[in-house]
């Protein structure tokens, strides 16, 4: 969806947001973002590791359970 934005999309963004909030907080808010975006790749993470794990387990019962 962001690949479509194109370069004059992203300046047009960029403009408008410069406007609207001002040099001084544009900072503070490119900060808040990138944090949100850590914590939810860090989630996101965290998920697929939990369900890595309870497949591997699963798959490791069913082996057992085939041996037997």
């Amino acid at each position: 969806m962001l690949s479509n934005i194109g370069v004059p999309g992203l300046i047009l963004i960029l403009v408008l947001a410069l406007i609207i909030f001002g040099p001084n907080k544009l900072p503070e808010i490119g900060r808040a973002v990138g944090k949100s975006i850590r914590e939810f790749k860090r989630a996101t993470e965290g998920i697929t590791n939990d369900i890595k794990e309870e497949f591997q387990d699963d798959l490791k019962e069913a082996q057992k359970e085939k041996l037997t």
